[in-house]
């Protein structure tokens, strides 16, 4: 049985990511000259999981058959959500190449974390919506948000606590949050992640973000069309 080894990458482009295989005495190689030189035009390629696995040419035609309809035609580039990527790999019998610091159960379960807060969305009235929570420690976070054409934008200027212990999804890691302060717009998929942009803990965004006149976002929700 062949042996190797199945990655996946982010890349510049949200909801684009790579997937691939390559030997295992060839991975750092491998991940140095993509995440130098990009893909397919594709730039700022970033390595995201890797795992050894045992007949890894069958296990990578069994994840193209099943993300096909999401592939890039000649490519292995495909529009699909990376943590629902990093789910199935990370259910693969193996040993675990990256990231190095943590388990393939820890793998597993902060991308089963990070699907739940960015597909809890659903359809919002364009307008403007306002979130405010006391933090034990810290005090009043507090931030505004617009929804227009359904995209929900947490608006620079929110005052946002510290991340709380464990889990702390890539919509806060990544947020431009300098001196408790949001210095940038951010754009999430849901008002959780949004709610998490500025508690820095977990929250139930459907009611904890408010209209003007205090009513929870949540009377307004509609099923997502997607």
């Amino acid at each position: 049985m062949s042996k190797g080894i199945i990655y996946i990458m982010t890349t510049a482009v949200p909801g684009l990511i790579k997937i691939g295989k390559t030997g295992m005495d060839n991975f750092e190689q491998r991940m140095y000259q993509l995440e130098r030189n990009g893909y397919s035009n594709v730039t700022a390629l970033k390595r995201k999981f890797a795992i050894e696995v045992e007949d890894y040419d069958d296990k990578e035609k069994l994840i193209d058959d099943i993300f096909s309809k999401s592939k890039v035609h000649n490519t292995e580039l495909y529009a699909l959500d990376v943590e629902l990527a990093v789910q199935l790999l990370s259910s693969f019998e193996g040993n675990k190449i990256f990231p190095k610091e943590k388990s393939k159960e820890e793998v597993f379960d902060e991308a089963t974390k990070e699907r739940k807060i960015n597909t809890d969305g659903g359809e919002l009235p364009d307008g403007k919506y306002f979130y405010t929570r006391k933090i034990r420690g810290f005090g009043e976070a507090k931030g505004t948000a617009i929804v227009e054409d359904g995209i929900f934008k947490v608006l620079k200027g929110a005052v946002c606590a510290p991340t709380s212990k464990g889990f702390v999804p890539e919509i806060r890691k990544s947020a431009p949050i300098v001196n408790n302060i949001l210095v940038d717009d951010v754009i999430c998929n849901s008002p959780s992640a949004a709610g998490w942009v500025i508690a820095g803990r977990s929250n139930n965004g459907w009611l904890e973000w408010k209209d003007k006149s205090g009513q929870p976002i949540d009377v307004y929700r509609k099923p997502s069309s997607l």
